[in-house]
Order: C-alpha cells, then sequence, then structure tokens
C-alpha cells in the first residue's frame, strides 16, 4: 500500500515545500522540549537526502517512529507538526510492510499513534489537517492493520464528515479519498453508515455536478456502503439516492462512473427488493436500463448487471397493477406526472383504498406533502389530495384528521406557481364537498 492512496496535488506541492522549512530542533533541546538524544536523532533524517534517510530508517525504524510519534505529540508549533507530518508520510511511502511498525508504537505508549494524530486534526491549517488524515487513513486501511478502536474512529469520521461537506475543493477530495479507502474495510462501513453528515456530503457533491474522477469516487463509496444489508433497506428509504444515482448514470460521459452505478442498483435489488424495486420503478430506471442494454461496453461485467437489473424490474413492473404502480410511487417517495395522477378513471376506482390499513397509503401522502421540499413532489402530492377528497366520501374528515388540511391552504402561497395553483384546486375540493359520517 502507498501513501498515494489518498492523493492530492495540493498535498503533494506543500509537502515538498515543508521539506526545505528549517526547524528550530536545537532550540527545543535548549528549552528542554526534547531531549538531546532526540535532537541527535532527528538531525539525521530532517533535510538530509532521500537514500540517506531511507538507510537511516532501514537500520532503525522502530527508534524513529516511536520518536516522529512522540514529537508529533509534545510539540505543537504548526511547522514543526507539518514536519513532521511529512517525514511520517514520506517513511511509509510505497513500505506498506512498515505499518506495522507504526502501530506497534503502541506498545511503548497507548496514546500512539493515533492520538497526536487526531489532535493534529483540530488545528486550524489546512495542511495539517489533511495530510494527518492521509497518515490516518493509511494506518488504518491496510489489510495489515486492525480495526481503529471505536473512540478513536469517531472522531476521525466526525472530521471527515465536515470536510466532504465543507467548500473547500480540497479538503472535499482529501476526505473522499479517506472515505473511499476505509469503506474497503467491512469493520469500518457500519461506522460510517451512522455518521449522516458523511452521507450528506456526498449527496451534496454528486448535485452539484463534480468531474467525472469525483463522481466516480462518490458512486464508488455509495457501491461499498450498499455490500451492508442494512444499509441496502435504508438508504433510499432516508436519502432518496435512487433517482440521484440515475440522474449521475444519465450524465455520465466515463463509463466506470456507470458501472459503479449499475453495480450499486444490482447491490441494492440483490439485498433488498423490496425497499428498492418499487423506488427504481418509480424513479423510470427500467426504461434507462433498457437503453443501458443496447450500447457497446468495453467492460463485459457491466452488461451481466444490467442484464440482472433489467429482468428483475420487468418482473416486477409486470406483476404491477395500476394501484400497486401507485403506491410505489408513493413509498419511493419520488412523485411525478405519470398518468394516474390526472385520471379522473383511476381515482373513481382506487381514491378508497386510500383508507385500507389505518388510512396507511393517505398517511405516506400526507407526509410527502408535509416533509417534501421538491416542488415537483408537492405539486402533484397536493392534486391527489384534491382528486382524494373528490373521490372518497370520508375523504375531507380524514385529511383533517391526519393534519392534512392546514399543510394544503399553507401551500397556496407557496413560492412555485404550480404548487399554488394545484393547492388552490385542493383547496376548492376541501371545502366545496359535503362533511360524511365517518
Amino acid at each position: 500500500m502507498s501513501i498515494s492512496l489518498v492523493s492530492n496535488a495540493y498535498l503533494d506541492e506543500a509537502s515538498s515545500k515543508i521539506r526545505s522549512k528549517p526547524v528550530p530542533w536545537e532550540g527545543y533541546q535548549r528549552a528542554d522540549l526534547i531531549t538531546s538524544e532526540e535532537l541527535a536523532l532527528i538531525k539525521k533524517v530532517d533535510k538530509q537526502p532521500k537514500a540517506k534517510v531511507e538507510q537511516t530508517l532501514f537500520s532503525d525504524l522502530q527508534t524513529y517512529a516511536l520518536l516522529y510519534f512522540r514529537l508529533l505529540k509534545k510539540l505543537q508549533r504548526v511547522d514543526t507538526m507539518q514536519c513532521l507530518l511529512v517525514l511520517i508520510a514520506d517513511a511509509l511511502s510505497d513500505h506498506e510492510e512498515r505499518i506495522q511498525v507504526f502501530l506497534r508504537t503502541a506498545e511503548t505508549d497507548p496514546d500512539l499513534p493515533f492520538l497526536p494524530l487526531l489532535r493534529a486534526l483540530d488545528t486550524q491549517d489546512e495542511f495539517v489537517q489533511l495530510k494527518a488524515s492521509q497518515i490516518l487513513t493509511i494506518l488504518t486501511s491496510s489489510s495489515a492493520s486492525t480495526p481503529l478502536p471505536v473512540q478513536y474512529l469517531k472522531p476521525f469520521l466526525d472530521t471527515l464528515a465536515s470536510l466532504v461537506q465543507g467548500p473547500a475543493p480540497n479538503k472535499r477530495d482529501v476526505a473522499v479519498q479517506c472515505l473511499e479507502s476505509l469503506l474497503a474495510r467491512r469493520d469500518c462501513r457500519q461506522a460510517i453508515w451512522a455518521v449522516p453528515g458523511i452521507i450528506a456530503g456526498f449527496l451534496e457533491i454528486l448535485k452539484h455536478r463534480p468531474g467525472p474522477q469525483m463522481t466516480y469516487q462518490v458512486a464508488l463509496c455509495f457501491w461499498l456502503l450498499s455490500f451492508e444489508q442494512n444499509v441496502a433497506e435504508e438508504l433510499d428509504k432516508k436519502y432518496d439516492v435512487i433517482p440521484l444515482l440515475i440522474d449521475v448514470a444519465q450524465g455520465a460521459v466515463k463509463e466506470k462512473v456507470i458501472r459503479v452505478v449499475v453495480a450499486t442498483f444490482r447491490n441494492l435489488v440483490t439485498k433488498a427488493p423490496a425497499s428498492n424495486l418499487p423506488a427504481m420503478l418509480a424513479a423510470k430506471l427500467l426504461p434507462f436500463v433498457k437503453n443501458l442494454y443496447g450500447r457497446k461496453w468495453q467492460d463485459e461485467d457491466i452488461l451481466e448487471d444490467i442484464e440482472y437489473l433489467r429482468d428483475e424490474l420487468n418482473t416486477n413492473f409486470q406483476s404491477l397493477t395500476t394501484y400497486d404502480e401507485y403506491t410505489s410511487e408513493l413509498s419511493s417517495g419520488y412523485l411525478s406526472w405519470s398518468p394516474v395522477h390526472e385520471s379522473d378513471e383511476f381515482w373513481k376506482e382506487n381514491a378508497s383504498k386510500l383508507n385500507d390499513d389505518d388510512c396507511k397509503q393517505l398517511q405516506i401522502l400526507l407526509r410527502l406533502l408535509k416533509e417534501s421540499t421538491d416542488p415537483l413532489v408537492l405539486a402533484v402530492a397536493v392534486q391527489d389530495i384534491g382528486q382524494y377528497v373528490r373521490h372518497t366520501d370520508r375523504g375531507k374528515k380524514l385529511v383533517e384528521k391526519y393534519n392534512g388540511k392546514a399543510r394544503v391552504m399553507e401551500l397556496m402561497t407557496h413560492k412555485d406557481s404550480e404548487v399554488r395553483y394545484r393547492a388552490l384546486v385542493a383547496v376548492q375540493q376541501l371545502v366545496s364537498q359535503p362533511w360524511a359520517a365517518v
């Protein structure tokens, strides 16, 4: 494993400059912040040619692993922390076998190697924060590493959540790469899933249509998460990710982006079909998959995944009645102007079914009306409320019982003109319909 596992041009350029900056080691020794022995050791590697440093590390790696982390633990000046982090990263670069030696520093001091790195995450210096993240990822992502203790993993993930949601491109780039590496370890996936800010950050990145490489890396993170059963069951319900990933795949210019999105969908269907097939059908994945099937692909594996999705979606679609399609759309939370919403025939036949099972479907519809911020979803949902009230004797009372009337009236002042119009029509139905006994 190489330090290039998390690669960033800013870190590379800054590291090169830091290698030539002087650090007042003698001053630290005169101030009794470091010992004369530590001074002698650090002078053998600081500002020395790479070949000489490698020779020194080869003969005494354990001593230097301890030295670097001990100094990082007790010296807080930013330029000194920068220098030490570069020395650690250089020592690990292209030397996976050294990771275990650095991890064994815990046998001498239980705070090492993680506590000084975690403390570095709290500095205001961007380089220190990102270089510490890079090193933490290397130490925890290696196949030779044991799982990072929870008291260390949680603050690291909280920092990555902050970075991935922030506006700084370098921070987002490094954070996504760190998370991609951590997600390759099963023992890290549940911990990452438990930090909502990370998933929210991924979604925001995709919504802003980044370049192909960043799009691929974020999609790859979702693919790795989708191997977990509980994530496959909850991902779309919590984050409405299926329509977004379809949009990503439709706009992709790189085959690898489509490949990883399709592989993610396959995982979601394989592990949790009941949770995901309705949302996929509602988001019109089937026609898109049929389109993908007709294309030429360099990677043959993608065609197998496309065929699997096409067959599963087709089977599910053919077994649906029109009302099933409607409830699937409701469950997905992704309403659009499919024909049923404005079909009087559909509502005459099916409006009363929303009352079945203690008004389960009506309550889902009203929840969308109250919680969604998407003008399209709101316009369709409020239209459906009007249709429901018009074609159901008990509709008006039940909408009021579940606190839907006030929300419908509130939407008459919505900033979107279509939502305002549909809300006005629905209010007319709510006001004009006669009250029926419940």
